[in-house]
This record gives structure tokens, C-alpha cells and sequence, in this order.
């Protein structure tokens, strides 16, 4: 029941961020609507790995049972890094856009660069 709600959270967490993304005209609240989206993402990659009885291979004292994987974990990490770079990416091209444009609303960027 409560990993049941723990997973209605985070699929609601990943289309909070997909409908921002979708629904707002603001480049920086697509920004922000991304990561939460990603968040979501790499929320439920955590909670499917979280299985009980599991060890971790380096602190555990038991001699034989189920170890956890560690691979996951290392393509979560390399998942948030990568995301915080993409979002840097995005954002300094904001910043460029915003030299040419008083506004950051694309529907107005888009109607001052037509041909």
C-alpha cells in the first residue's frame, strides 16, 4: 500500500513536469519543468531498485546473501550529472536569447524572428 502511493507520487512528479513543459510559455519554466520531470524519473528508477533483503557489496558483514548491484546506482549518478549539464546547456542559451529579446515568452520569440 504505501510503495503503491510512493509510486502514484512519483508518476505524478513525472507529469507535473511533462504538462510544464507542454503548457507553460516561459523558456525558464520549461527549464525548471524538465528537471522536475528528470527528477520524477530518476525518483522512480530509486524506488524499483529498492527491493528488501538486499546488501550493499562494501559495508555488509553477512557472509552470503543477496548483494545489491551497484551499476544502477553508478547510471543514476551519471543520469544526474548529465542533467545538470543539459540544464546549464539550456540555460545559457536563455541567457542568449534573452540579449536579443525583451521577453522569454515564446510565443513572442517566435513572432519577433518570423520571416
Amino acid at each position: 500500500m504505501k510503495r503503491d502511493m510512493l509510486e502514484a507520487c512519483v508518476f505524478a512528479t513525472v507529469l507535473c513536469g511533462f504538462f510544464g513543459i507542454i503548457l507553460k510559455r516561459n523558456l525558464v519554466m520549461k527549464i525548471i519543468s524538465m528537471d522536475v520531470m528528470s527528477t520524477g524519473v530518476v525518483a522512480y528508477y530509486v524506488l524499483i531498485a529498492s527491493r528488501n533483503g538486499l546488501f550493499t557489496p562494501i559495508l555488509s558483514n553477512a557472509n552470503k546473501g543477496n548483494y545489491a548491484d551497484p551499476v544502477p546506482q553508478a547510471v543514476i549518478l551519471t543520469a544526474i550529472v548529465i542533467g545538470f549539464s543539459i540544464q546549464a546547456l539550456m540555460l545559457v542559451g536563455v541567457m542568449k536569447l534573452a540579449r536579443d529579446n525583451p521577453t522569454l515568452e515564446t510565443h513572442e520569440i517566435e513572432r519577433n524572428n518570423a520571416p
